[in-house]
């Protein structure tokens, strides 16, 4: 039976094989190795919930001081990479939806997500969020990782909608060019979002070319109207 995929799956389902290209961009090693030590530091010894970890970069630096991982992605393609990098046992890849990410009697103390926060529509991060705090224990700590908009290293905005979500056009190296949504939230924005009942404790962190945004599950997330 065939896949039914939305453009931005199909995206990445193109994208895998070269998916990891934009870990190797000259100006962003320094970022990247202050991430590198950063986040295991942050993420040490929880049972994670990984949504899009996409070929497992992340996942990589997770596993080694994780209790345990259940990552999820939308895209075969990329699990197959995911699953060759990150062979320990204590980390499990699977298809999933980071709308619908609960698993029943599974318990997470943590989530991360690296790099899939900006490709959630402005009109759903609600939604994404209360999902995402069910499938969390009280007290969990959520961690988002993505990246600021930097002229010359970040591809063009070309695009923007009538609810604000920004998109860029790129190019793969079969020569086809996909419209992407990708948004650059503030750190007031982030703030913002989380300011009514959905995050508690809410801490920025902020590089060169990237941000994270960190924040505690409610003992009781709101429900959706």
């Amino acid at each position: 039976m065939e896949r039914s995929l939305s453009p931005m799956q199909s995206y990445y389902a193109s994208r895998a094989g070269e998916y990891d290209a934009v870990y190797r961009k000259p100006e962003r090693q320094p970022d990247l190795r202050r991430i590198e030590q950063w986040l295991p530091a942050v993420l040490r010894g929880r049972r994670i919930l990984e949504l899009a970890c996409g070929t497992g970069y992340w996942t990589h630096f997770l596993a080694p001081v994780a209790s345990s991982i259940a990552a999820i992605d939308s895209a075969e393609e990329t699990l197959r990479i995911a699953r060759e990098r990150v062979p320990q046992a204590n980390v499990s890849f699977s298809i999933g939806d980071a709308y619908a990410p609960g698993r029943p009697g599974t318990v997470f103390d943590a989530a991360f997500a690296g790099f899939w926060f900006s490709h959630v529509p402005r009109e759903r991060q609600v939604e994404f969020l209360t999902a995402l705090n069910a499938a969390l224990q009280p007290g969990a700590r959520v961690v988002f990782l993505d990246n600021l908009f930097v002229e010359g290293s970040s591809s063009p905005i070309c695009e923007e909608d009538a609810r604000g979500n920004t998109y860029q056009s790129r190019s793969l190296s079969d020569g086809s060019t996909h419209r992407v949504l990708k948004n650059f939230p503030s750190e007031a924005d982030l703030h913002a979002l989380v300011a009514h009942g959905l995050g508690r404790s809410p801490l920025y962190t902020c590089w060169t070319y990237y941000w994270a945004f960190e924040y505690r599950v409610p003992p009781h997330a709101p429900e959706l109207a």
